[in-house]
């Protein structure tokens, strides 16, 4: 009997916690969200990178990914430390120069953690055999994808915490979903892809159904950011929370295009 379609934990973790933390950095570059989302967001993908980390090292292991993974999650953690540590104080904040009475965190510190998850995603790409390139680009892509879509719902959660937040940064993350949803479903149906389920030369082990629920999440994502961006578009502060909820839905069907659609190609 034939091996069912398996799925490589350890990456896809590690595209979750690089594209995560990455597009934190397109947040906080802006100095407008409370420190609290950086802590929330860090902290988070910090985890997930430990996780990443043990199921490299314990179940499938390629040694430059598991490392990056290691180091994804001390530099998540030393950037941490370093924005708490570095939160102006009540009266550094009410002084006229607070920059020169304390020291602020510098969001550019924000690119380590990511840039140390790229090099295990390209070493996780080019170790995954059949088209190193394509698969290389379905990973790095992949890792911007979801992360987009994580960091866009957990803003949208944060106008909850910090109400007189401009919509720009929300809009943003958003607009960036929207331009990476293409180029994940494009690559994705390059050959061997997508298309190759869905005509059977590929076995899914389900008789098509996983083709066929790849479908409905890659076209039900692309809804979905379109009725997130028109729901931005209106006034009301309601419009914010609708939007999340909305995210909320993109989230599911979103780790439904990338991660099903890896569990049958690298089958």
């Amino acid at each position: 009997m034939p091996a069912g379609p398996q799925l490589d934990a350890a990456t896809v973790l590690l595209q979750w916690a690089t594209g995560g933390l990455l597009f934190l950095w397109v947040t906080t570059r802006r100095k407008e969200v409370g420190p609290g989302y950086g802590w929330l967001l860090r902290s988070t993908y910090a985890a997930i990178a430990v996780l990443a980390a043990v199921a490299g090292f314990g179940w499938a292991s390629e040694p430059i990914r598991d490392v990056a993974a290691v180091v994804v999650a001390v530099t998540a953690a030393g950037t941490l430390l370093l924005s708490i540590t570095g939160r102006p104080t009540k009266e550094a904040s009410q002084s006229p120069q607070p920059q020169q009475t304390h020291r602020r965190y510098d969001p550019q510190w924000d690119l380590a953690a990511p840039i140390a998850g790229l090099v295990g995603l390209i070493a996780a790409g080019l170790g995954g055999g059949g088209n190193e390139l394509l698969q290389t680009a379905r990973v790095l892509i992949g890792a911007a994808f979801l992360g987009s879509v994580t960091d866009a719902m957990l803003l949208g959660h944060w106008y909850l915490v910090q109400p007189g937040l401009r919509r720009e940064p929300l809009i943003e993350q958003v607009s960036w979903l929207g331009k990476l949803w293409p180029i994940e479903v494009g690559l994705l149906l390059i050959p061997t892809g997508m298309f190759s389920v869905l005509s059977g030369e590929i076995d899914d082990s389900y008789g098509g159904m996983l083709g066929w629920f790849w479908v409905a999440c890659a076209l039900t994502t692309g809804a979905l950011v379109l009725a997130t961006r028109a729901a931005l578009r209106e006034r009301q502060y309601a419009a914010v929370m609708a939007a999340t909820g909305l995210l909320y839905l993109a989230i599911l069907t979103a780790f439904g295009t990338d991660v099903v659609a890896r569990l049958v190609l690298e089958t």
